[in-house]
C-alpha cells in the first residue's frame, strides 16, 4: 500500500510539474495578443524554446508517456503563438517603416 500511495504522489507531482509549465506562457500569450507588443521579447529564445518543446512531444511519443505529449502540446501553442507574433509583428514594422522611407 505504502508504494502504490508513492507512486500516486509523484504521479500527482508530475502533473502539478506539466500543469504550471504548459500555462506558464499564457499570460504573455494573452498580453501579446492584446497589445500586439513584441518589442521586448526574445525571438531567438523563444525559437530554442520551441524547439526544445518540440523535442519533449517527440520523446514523450517515444515513452508512450501521455501527460509528457499533452503538456507540452500545450506549451507549444503558447509559445509558438508568441513566436509567430514576434516574427509576424517585426516584419510588419519592418515593412511600415520601408514603405515610409
Amino acid at each position: 500500500m505504502g508504494t502504490l500511495m508513492y507512486n500516486h504522489f509523484f504521479e500527482f507531482v508530475g502533473y502539478i510539474a506539466g500543469i504550471c509549465t504548459a500555462v506558464c506562457f499564457l499570460p504573455q500569450t494573452i498580453k501579446t495578443i492584446r497589445t500586439k507588443n513584441v518589442k521586448g521579447l526574445s525571438s531567438l529564445s523563444y525559437l530554442i524554446y520551441n524547439i526544445g518543446i518540440l523535442s519533449w512531444i517527440i520523446y514523450g511519443i517515444h515513452l508512450g508517456s501521455v501527460q509528457m505529449v499533452i503538456f507540452n502540446i500545450i506549451s507549444i501553442v503558447f509559445a509558438g503563438t508568441i513566436l509567430y507574433m514576434i516574427v509576424f509583428y517585426r516584419g510588419k514594422r519592418r515593412r511600415k517603416m520601408s514603405r515610409a522611407k
